[in-house]
């Protein structure tokens, strides 16, 4: 843990966010690439993750299977030919190799049952929620693509226009992917037609649906922040991280910081703490399931286990009609796809593998709780 590790990943994306800020949290030595990086560190880091994905390197951590798929970042590889993926498999493999300053993961089953919901709440849901916000409500103000371009700059040797517009118009195609439709004949006046937030024939609109959820969770988490430095108590756990990543995305996209900071002022200034990775844990953590949880935990029973529900149900009716394509994939292709409804409002969505496979580890670790953590967590509002 001593030798220098290096994160493969960008600014832009919240699942680097929250590799970055775990790493710094438990002192894990590193280097971030491309942005720390000359030409020939990126090169290799490049190929090494290039040589990852094609099989032709072993992988460290997690275990893939066929529900898996590798993202474009991050990704941490070791100094002794380690190489993980999976910002989430990567926190628990932290907590494996030091448990200093605290645990991600807590060891009461019930408060850990939680953390790793929240944690999957925020990378399977809330995804979807900064996402659109960046491309839809600071469609006029944001500046991912120049950010992207500059990230860039050893590929493009400074000619970053180019990569920018293309990052930008590939983004805002990908929105109905990530759960975002527009209403037919939705338009951003001023804006040009390949950062116009699409709608698709077929679908229902999900604008409305996803800002709801957003203000819903931000008014949640205003509470819980504003009394205690961390979710739980004194010492930050996997789901901060996670929900800080998600939430720390849309720090840079004026138009949507505004809306964080005027809806959860606190919420906003714990998300720059932790983006500053300014962490003050105390070595003895005191973490508990208190009652201002509960609506956040209403939240997550409102509109993550439904679609998780729902989602799950798709793929196991695909596969058993043959079908193996799924995710972005089946999605370009219009195949693999259902109609679902949440929150009283109809969408439709492709079904991917990977959340049926999250979702299983959430019901395998649910039932292995007992009735009284059940009950516990009823009590606050928790509803599968």
């Amino acid at each position: 843990m001593n030798k220098h590790w290096t994160v493969y990943g960008s600014e832009l994306s919240p699942f680097t966010l929250k590799l970055l800020a775990m790493a710094r949290y438990k002192g894990l030595p590193y280097r971030f690439l491309p942005e720390e990086g000359g030409w020939l560190d990126n090169l290799r880091i490049t190929i090494r993750q290039e040589r990852l994905v094609r099989g032709l390197l072993p992988l460290t951590w997690p275990r893939m299977t066929e529900d898996d798929e590798f993202p474009l970042v991050p990704f941490l590889f070791g100094p002794d030919g380690e190489n993980l993926y999976d910002s989430s498999a990567i926190g628990e493999w932290l907590d494996q190799r030091s448990a200093a300053p605290t645990p991600l993961i807590p060891a009461d089953p019930a408060l850990a049952f939680v953390v790793k919901l929240l944690d999957e709440f925020a990378d399977e849901w809330m995804l979807y929620l900064v996402h659109h916000y960046r491309w839809k409500v600071s469609a006029q103000d944001n500046n991912a693509g120049k950010r992207l371009g500059h990230e860039l700059r050893w590929i493009t040797l400074g000619v970053d226009a180019p990569a920018a517009s293309f990052f930008s118009a590939r983004q805002v195609r990908r929105l109905p992917y990530l759960f975002s439709v527009a209403p037919q004949g939705f338009h951003i006046p001023g804006l040009p037609s390949d950062r116009q937030p699409p709608s698709r024939e077929g679908f229902p609109p999900t604008h409305a649906l996803l800002e709801e959820s957003y203000r819903r969770i931000l008014l949640a988490l205003e509470p819980i922040v504003s009394s205690r430095p961390y979710l739980f108590g004194n010492a930050p756990t996997l789901a901060d991280f996670s929900l800080y990543g998600q939430i720390g995305m849309n720090l840079p996209d004026p138009s949507a910081n505004r809306f964080i900071a005027t809806t959860a002022p606190r919420v906003h200034e714990w998300v720059q703490r932790l983006h500053r990775h300014e962490f003050s844990a105390s070595p003895e953590p005191e973490l508990t399931l208190h009652e201002d949880l509960a609506p956040l935990l209403a939240e997550v029973s409102r509109v993550y286990v439904p679609l998780m529900q729902q989602n799950t149900a798709a793929v196991e009716r695909y596969k058993q009609a043959g079908e193996r394509r799924f995710n972005e994939r089946a999605f370009n292709r219009g195949l693999s796809l259902y109609d679902g409804e949440l929150d009283g409002a109809p969408f439709r969505s492709v079904a991917k593998s990977f959340q049926a496979k999250t979702w299983r580890g959430v019901l395998g670790a649910w039932a292995a709780l007992s009735g009284t953590e059940h009950a516990r967590l009823q009590r606050l509002g928790l509803r599968f």
